[in-house]
């Protein structure tokens, strides 16, 4: 039995030296690494270098933070393991447009609740979004709570990772989709825009709702009415309202 057949405790992680070394450089799908602060360590360093190379999010912590995950002897790193294969969007796009679509990309912005993710997946498949775009730092991991909030789904969709959400929204632009952002500073009500055609909506965080940078890069900025004194909605059902938007649209033009 190798070093990572033995450190390999479930689907969701993995740990201990060399375990996380060969899984990175087998290129499993990772979803993102922890590190111990201050760890001096030659494999480590190697590592460190195969994530960046591979653009695989990785993040130094303290010790404490990594026996939360697990007791046993981790050796100041974990992996976290995905369950599906990330892609990027320019790898998605041509094949997209190529079989005669109008492109649907859904762009997460921080989307940090796992069962929100899950859900929003979920609503994305079921509307025909042909991908969704996270950032590669700041979303939720992606689990077996992720896999069961989205009924399946994620194994539907391809995920793209993005390294700079500024500059792939730009790129969708270069490539002739108009771009919705969803916030409550919109100024028209998304049932009276036309959302047909190259399009992509993003969603906000749960929190903070939509980098400033972004909505400033948006075409349009969708609004959803809101009564009585809640000021926003969960952002599983905004995306679920907007992208049921978008298909109603779709499917009368």
């Amino acid at each position: 039995m190798s070093k990572f057949e033995e450190n390999q405790p479930s689907n969701d992680f993995i740990y201990g030296i060399w375990p996380v070394n060969e899984a990175v450089k087998a290129m499993r799908d990772i979803d993102k690494v922890l590190v111990q602060h201050g760890l001096r360590n030659p494999v480590i360093s190697e590592t460190i270098a195969e994530l960046k190379k591979l653009a695989i999010p990785y993040q130094f912590v303290p010790v404490e933070k990594l026996n939360r995950v697990t007791r046993k002897n981790h050796q100041g790193i974990i992996a976290f393991l995905s369950p599906v294969t990330f892609s990027t969007i320019e790898q998605e796009l041509p094949g997209i447009y190529e079989s005669g679509e109008d492109p649907f990309v859904l762009i997460l912005d921080k989307i940090t609740d796992v069962r929100n993710f899950g859900a929003i997946l979920r609503t994305a498949s079921c509307t025909g979004v042909n991908a969704v775009i996270v950032p590669q730092k700041g979303s939720a991991m992606i689990n077996s709570d992720t896999v069961k909030s989205s009924a399946g789904a994620i194994y539907t969709l391809p995920i793209c990772r993005s390294e700079n959400l500024k500059e792939t929204i730009e790129f969708l632009k270069s490539c002739g989709l108009r771009i919705f952002a969803a916030t409550e500073k919109g100024d028209g009500l998304y049932f009276e825009q036309q959302l047909t055609g190259p399009s992509a909506i993003i969603m906000g965080s749960e929190g903070d709702g939509i980098s400033p940078e972004y909505l400033k890069r948006a075409d349009v900025l969708l609004k959803i009415p809101m009564a009585g004194s809640i000021a926003s909605l969960n952002v599983s059902v905004a995306a679920g309202v907007l992208l049921y938007e978008v298909f109603r649209q779709r499917m009368g033009k």
